[in-house]
């Protein structure tokens, strides 16, 4: 069978799979919104590019790297662990993909770095248009700011955008100040 007789067939079992059971009432998109705190319409089109991930690691021939919420996608998947490993890898990619995560060090940021700006020029190369730049951010930022960030439950905890906190601490501040100076007045 020609390459691109293969790449085809693939596009199109990869655009028919549906992750996990039909049955569910809890589907594999909700779960991932719910998860991620995205919204249901944002995790689908996260499920999409992490198909189109999955593609390329089947198909171009070096190593590739998910962007962070691809990532999200693909661990989520690996808990329905016989849905990935029974179904997914045999039938629709024909191959296992495993996943492996960095061993952290200045070698492994380059590495990943690296084969992430690979991973979107493959991108560009093979789906003939950019990645969405909110699913897909810059190695940059995936690599350089994102890896600072960390995920926070928002019903234990208050989160103020930095402008916002800046205001509050000044704020906070001039009230202790007047206290202060207003208790040393009088």
């Amino acid at each position: 069978m020609r390459a691109d007789t293969m790449e085809n067939d693939l596009r199109a079992a990869l655009a028919a799979y549906q992750i996990g059971p039909d049955t569910a009432s809890l589907t594999f998109a909700n779960r991932l919104a719910r998860e991620n705190r995205w919204s249901p319409h944002f995790a689908r089109r996260v499920i999409r590019e992490y198909k189109r991930f999955c593609f390329l690691a089947v198909t171009v021939g070096h190593e590739v790297t998910p962007s962070d919420a691809v990532d999200q996608a693909w661990h989520l998947h690996l808990t329905y662990s016989r849905d990935y490993w029974e179904r997914f890898c045999p039938a629709v990619l024909g191959a296992p993909l495993h996943h492996g995560p960095t061993a952290g060090g200045d070698a492994e940021w380059s590495r990943y770095y690296e084969q992430y700006a690979q991973t979107l020029a493959s991108y560009e190369a093979a789906f003939e248009e950019a990645p969405p730049a909110d699913i897909w951010p810059p190695a940059s930022r995936r690599f350089g700011v994102d890896p600072r960030a960390f995920r926070v439950n928002s019903n234990d905890v208050i989160v103020l955008s930095r402008h916002w906190a800046t205001v509050a601490g000044w704020a906070i501040a001039s009230a202790l100040l007047t206290a202060f100076l207003v208790g040393r007045i009088s």
